[in-house]
């Protein structure tokens, strides 16, 4: 699939986020942070409520402003846009969409780069989430004179032939002896072993049920 991407698609292919095959096949590996890593910054960060903020300033850190786009929902999209202020606005190279409706996420984010003084025409916008490319096109068409964009497409273009596919969700339940959860903005996507913890998340973080 990914020999013949590279060969149809031209410089519109950007990369693959399987570090292994961009090896193997000269292609520029691209991504951005995994659940896991905000979900352990709640075990080994500071006190709960400071633990994205923790998790993006760790993160600039360590990358120094390689590899900056931020994840928008292990917390949910509200409780990230109270985090993602000025300073990470103007930080961070963009966010990723992976949960939720992704044109309702997309004009959000823009409104809230605007709001923070900050050109969204200079930021991306990665959408991620179950994508396929009539989905892709409207996304296209609706943000693409507004900022940057890229597409991150995994399911459909491996099966594509009507079979539904699998949902194999891996995410990370226990850290360093401490429950914590994944909150997205689809509940279907939601994980979490530990109802009191789950709700203490939801009230510390202003997380609607």
């Amino acid at each position: 699939m990914l020999q013949t991407c590279k060969a149809r698609l031209g410089p519109i292919f950007a990369g693959t986020s399987n570090v292994m095959y961009a090896m193997h096949q000269g292609i520029t590996p691209l991504g951005t942070m995994a659940h896991e890593y905000l979900q352990a910054c709640r075990a080994l960060g500071p006190r709960l409520r400071d633990t994205q903020v923790f998790g993006f300033e760790t993160w600039a850190r360590e990358y120094r402003g390689d590899l900056g786009i931020a994840l928008s929902d292990v917390y949910g999209m509200s409780a990230f846009l109270r985090d993602f202020d000025m300073y990470f606005c103007k930080l961070f190279d963009g966010a990723r969409h992976d949960s939720g409706d992704p044109f309702e996420w997309g004009e959000r984010l823009i409104a809230h780069y605007e709001a923070n003084r900050v050109d969204p025409k200079t930021k991306t916008l990665v959408f991620s989430d179950a994508l396929t490319f009539p989905l892709m096109v409207q996304l296209y068409k609706r943000f693409r004179d507004r900022t940057r964009i890229a597409f991150g497409i995994g399911t459909n273009l491996t099966n594509d032939l009507g079979y539904v596919p699998l949902q194999i969700v891996i995410k990370m339940v226990r850290c360093n002896g401490q429950p914590v959860a994944k909150l997205s903005d689809t509940p279907a996507k939601n994980m979490c072993e530990d109802e009191a913890y789950l709700r203490y998340l939801r009230q510390v973080f202003d997380i609607k049920t």
